[in-house]
């Protein structure tokens, strides 16, 4: 009998064959990490309107964002050799939280977001208006909380054991009355249906203290005779806060202060106009510069100084901002603010 042999040309189709698929494995097959580099740099004009009118000014507010996408063999090592390119392991980005969780998140920290900006570009703007609370948002929840699996990230607390309450402290104080293994029972709205959870109270890991084992923060709406209206899809997180504030304070007062311009910016903000700081900047301000802004403002906080002792290297949004403006050579105005009046006091001079 004899033994049968490959041909030369059959041999080179099959490695052929062998080396596509790894090709296209290292391309499609992801792995457990993802890749932060440079998102958009988007004008915020057409997402915000006051009284269905939108800033028809000359120049621009851009929010800039950073894109996040799961790692491929391929791209991981593209990403090790690009810049602005940061690796982060699936269990370091997600932590506990799985996809859906952490873009459940996301959408919750962006309309917190939201709110914050009309707070304070109301109160800026001296316009009155009503704050009414509405219940408490669930932000996460501690894999030891017996509500683990029966909450989700974005419930909206209601009543606790059929008691309504004016404020999370309120809450905090009827559960520090309450005991280890106590069954208490949640009146939630999920997805604008109401229902309810029961579950005990729980000693947490780290802090040993008893309680239902969530992260909370609270909801209200505001009651105006003027119609604020945000229309964003697809952005999630708490960044876009100042520049957020500052287009709706032009739509406000009906004054424009851009003069033309592009004007890029990044960082939380608060009701009082504070300016906090985020993550991710030097892809930011590569954003900005790409989408051609003359002016990148950026948060001005600083860590505490406990902080610094314990990182002697750690930097601040604003630091990194400007080495990052340095090493792209860019002629664009990097500007740290502590709070939205310095950002206006900046284009007004």
């Amino acid at each position: 009998m004899k033994t049968q042999r490959l041909s030369t040309q059959s041999k080179l189709f099959i490695s052929l064959f062998v080396v596509a698929v790894l090709f296209v494995s290292s391309m499609l097959i992801p792995i457990p990490f993802y890749i932060e580099q440079p998102g958009s740099a988007q004008d915020v004009q057409n997402a915000i309107s006051v009284d269905g009118q939108k800033n028809t000014a000359p120049g621009a507010y851009l929010m800039t964002t950073v894109s996040v996408q799961e790692a491929t063999p391929a791209t991981y090592l593209l990403a090790k050799v690009m810049p602005y390119r940061t690796l982060v392991s699936k269990k370091e980005y997600l932590g506990e939280l799985t996809d859906e969780e952490d873009d459940a998140l996301g959408n919750l920290e962006m309309l917190e977001s939201e709110y914050l900006a009309k707070k304070a570009a109301l109160n800026l703007a001296k316009i009155p208006y009503k704050e009414t609370f509405t219940g408490i948002n669930v932000m996460g929840i501690l894999p030891e909380s017996d509500f683990y699996n029966k909450l989700k990230i974005g419930d909206q607390i209601l009543k606790v054991d059929g008691q309504n309450f004016n404020d999370l402290k309120e809450l905090m104080a009827y559960l520090s009355e309450r005991k280890e293994k106590d069954t208490v029972t949640l009146s939630i709205k999920r997805q604008q249906e109401e229902q309810e959870v029961s579950g005990t109270l729980v000693k947490m890991n780290e802090s040993h203290q008893v309680g239902i084992g969530i992260s909370l923060t609270e909801a209200s709406q505001i009651e105006l005779d003027r119609n604020i209206q945000f229309d964003l899809e697809d952005v999630g997180g708490p960044s876009a806060g100042l520049v957020f504030t500052l287009e709706l304070y032009e739509l406000l007062t009906k004054e424009s202060f851009r003069e033309g311009k592009k004007i890029a910016g990044t960082g939380t903000i608060a009701s009082d106009g504070k300016v906090g700081m985020i993550g991710g900047v030097d892809k930011k301000v590569v954003a900005a510069d790409r989408a051609g802004a003359e002016i990148f403002f950026v948060p001005s906080e600083d860590f505490s100084k406990e902080a610094k002792e314990k990182n002697p290297d750690l930097k601040n949004n604003a630091e990194i901002a400007k080495e990052t403006a340095k090493e792209l050579k860019t002629k664009m105005k990097i500007v740290p603010v502590a709070n939205v009046k310095e950002a206006l006091a900046y284009l007004k001079k």
